[in-house]
């Protein structure tokens, strides 16, 4: 073999010997010590510093892994997620206002003439944007005055979409809307409990010779009928006879 050839073999035997002494894996003893003693693997030792690779990869890949509070079974509590600026108070439990006789809630006055008669009860929706009725549907006469529950400003007057509507800021945080209603009030324009705001048009959701009042506290919507007496609570009757 040549000499040039030979000093090369030797060298790459060399490299290849420096390499099983960096990468070899523990001994079978250092293992089996390890296992039975964890503290004896030391960080001189190929365990011990493969330990410490270890432990410092994940400390940088998970940072929040050590700040986590600890439950009493020694695993990390999940973290309270952020609220969200989307949360609104229905979504939280505000509509438990609905109760009979709710304290805190001054009687208004019915929105139109006649009986009151509800054609469509109030549903709360399950969420901030579910489906739902946010208020009730009373009869009333077509063309017939609309009168103002409570006294109060008249925040808007106006069209939405394909109704003609009426909005009224009253006092403790409450707001009512009347649709649908021609009106020739303008937003700013004060009005008194019981004074006619405008006629019953057509539109909306509502069929003919029925208004619509929907009703907020401090912006969550709740059953008008809280305002009225109260809202009647449901009544399980028997399914079947005997």
């Amino acid at each position: 073999m040549p000499p040039a050839r030979r000093r090369r073999r030797a060298t790459l035997l060399s490299v290849f010997a420096l390499l099983l002494t960096v990468v070899a894996p523990p001994s079978a003893a250092d293992a089996a010590r390890s296992l039975e003693h964890p503290s004896s693997a030391t960080p001189e030792s190929p365990l011990g510093q493969a330990r410490a690779s270890t432990a410092r990869a994940s400390s940088s890949e998970a940072p929040w892994a050590s700040t986590a509070p600890e439950s009493r079974f020694g695993r990390p509590r999940a973290s309270a997620a952020p609220a969200s600026p989307f949360a609104r108070p229905w979504a939280s439990g505000t509509l438990a206002i609905d109760q009979p006789g709710e304290p805190g809630l001054p009687l208004w006055q019915w929105p139109v003439d006649g009986g009151r008669s509800v054609l469509a009860a109030y549903r709360a929706p399950a969420h901030a944007y579910g489906a739902g009725h946010r208020g009730i549907d009373v009869a009333a006469s077509p063309g017939g005055e609309v009168h103002a529950p409570a006294d109060g400003i008249v925040a808007f007057s106006g069209t939405v979409v394909d109704r003609p509507l009426v909005t009224i800021r009253h006092d403790d945080g409450l707001v009512s809307t009347l649709e649908p209603v021609m009106s020739a009030l303008l937003p700013g324009d004060a009005v008194h409990r019981g004074q006619p705001v405008g006629a019953l048009a057509s539109g909306g959701h509502t069929p003919p010779g029925a208004l619509h009042l929907g009703v907020r506290l401090n912006g969550a919507y709740i059953n008008p009928l809280l305002l009225y007496g109260g809202a009647p609570r449901a009544v399980l009757l028997p399914c079947c006879d005997g």
